[in-house]
């Protein structure tokens, strides 16, 4: 599925702009509602599932939104087509996200979560390079047809459905063998998810806020001179920088803890964002893509693994819910804000700005480090 998301997400900002003729800040909002409306299922999806004991079917559901959004995209002539077809795949991803998170946790030995988590983030970034790729040769050969890439990437999606339903076997968990809970007993047990948990929930709100949509790194490419045929290998370079690094980080934090690679990877995304917004040319821009590409791979298993950490078998689906929606909320009001600074103020002042916001989190984070409060720490 992500060989097939990336195919369209690469080109898509670039097709807005030149092909409907759509600004930055209505891509900023698009992405706003696309995130606001995946928002709104995922805790919805993940608290389903732990009242009905089972992740697997609702998995498939949601990659079979996934696929069912592809063909939205070569079929646009204009906005609400692409609004249409963000809102189908955003559904799907909302239902799908933390049900699939807690599947997998209630498969990870507990020793080696960190690892099990950042394997799972490197394995997705093959389809964060092979999309793009993919999508870099179809627009060589067909000479720039945004169409034929967006149509082809309907095969992808519909195999990556298939694949679930005959390959996946769900793990017996403790509240499979015990059957369905009840909404009352969820109620009564969500006050279990902790301290520990809503420190790491303030912490992803913080980083997520610093963090905005890879679409703004897709437009930054055409300002230092890329031309749109090679933009893809934009994330190309960031997909593999952060599959490389994301197990490597898993198996580290199982060893030394979480604590100190989270607020690493805090500063490595504010140093990716001076350098997008200072550094000449496209040598600097590489880099900043890069250091971003590292950033992701030192964070985003890691936060999943604290979220795991702290909350139980039976609210694990919940819990992901919960963590999901604090994450999208904090990412739609970053996104409007660079689309917003865009416009206003230039594209580097985007990068500055998150670059701040980076130091905010940093030092709001680092406060609760110092305070040895960092939930997963050791």
């Amino acid at each position: 599925m992500d060989v097939s998301s990336e195919m369209v997400q690469t080109l898509l900002p670039l097709y807005m702009v030149s092909g409907l003729g759509l600004s930055a800040v209505t891509i900023g909002l698009i992405e706003a509602i696309a995130i606001a409306t995946a928002t709104a299922t995922k805790l919805c999806a993940g608290v389903f599932s732990d009242l009905i004991g089972s992740r697997k079917w609702l998995v498939v559901v949601g990659y079979g939104f996934g696929a069912l959004a592809k063909p939205f995209f070569p079929l646009a002539e204009g906005l609400g087509a692409i609004v249409a077809g963000r809102f189908v795949d955003r559904v799907g991803k909302g239902i799908r996200s933390a049900p699939r998170d807690a599947l997998i946790a209630d498969a990870a030995p507990a020793d080696k979560r960190g690892a099990c988590f950042g394997l799972r983030k490197s394995l997705d970034t093959v389809g964060g390079f092979v999309g793009p790729l993919i999508a870099v040769l179809v627009m060589m050969a067909s000479g720039g047809d945004f169409r034929l890439v967006f149509w082809l990437a309907v095969i992808p999606a519909v195999l990556a459905v298939a694949m679930l339903v005959a390959g996946i076997r769900e793990p017996e968990t403790a509240q499979g063998r015990d059957g369905r809970q009840t909404i009352i007993d969820l109620l009564k047990r969500s006050g279990d998810l902790g301290r520990g948990f809503w420190l790491v929930m303030a912490a992803a709100a913080i980083l997520m806020l610093a963090r905005f949509s890879e679409a703004f790194l897709l437009l930054q490419a055409g300002t230092v001179g890329i031309a749109a045929s090679y933009v893809p290998l934009v994330l190309v370079l960031m997909h593999l920088v952060y599959g490389l690094c994301a197990y490597p980080v898993g198996v580290m934090s199982d060893r030394i803890g979480r604590r100190g690679l989270l607020v690493g990877s805090i500063a490595v995304l504010a140093l990716a964002d001076l350098v997008i917004a200072f550094a000449p040319g496209i040598a600097g821009y590489v880099i900043g893509i890069g250091l971003w590409g590292l950033h992701m791979g030192m964070s985003q298993g890691l936060i999943a693994t604290l979220v795991a950490d702290h909350s139980q078998e039976r609210l694990r689906g919940t819990a992901f819910g919960v963590f999901n929606l604090v994450c999208g909320v904090a990412l739609m009001l970053g996104n409007v804000m660079a689309g917003l600074i865009w416009e206003q103020f230039g594209t580097y002042m985007t990068f500055v700005a998150g670059a701040v916001a980076c130091v905010m989190a940093l030092i709001l984070f680092g406060v609760v480090v110092m305070r040895g409060q960092t939930p997963g720490a050791r």
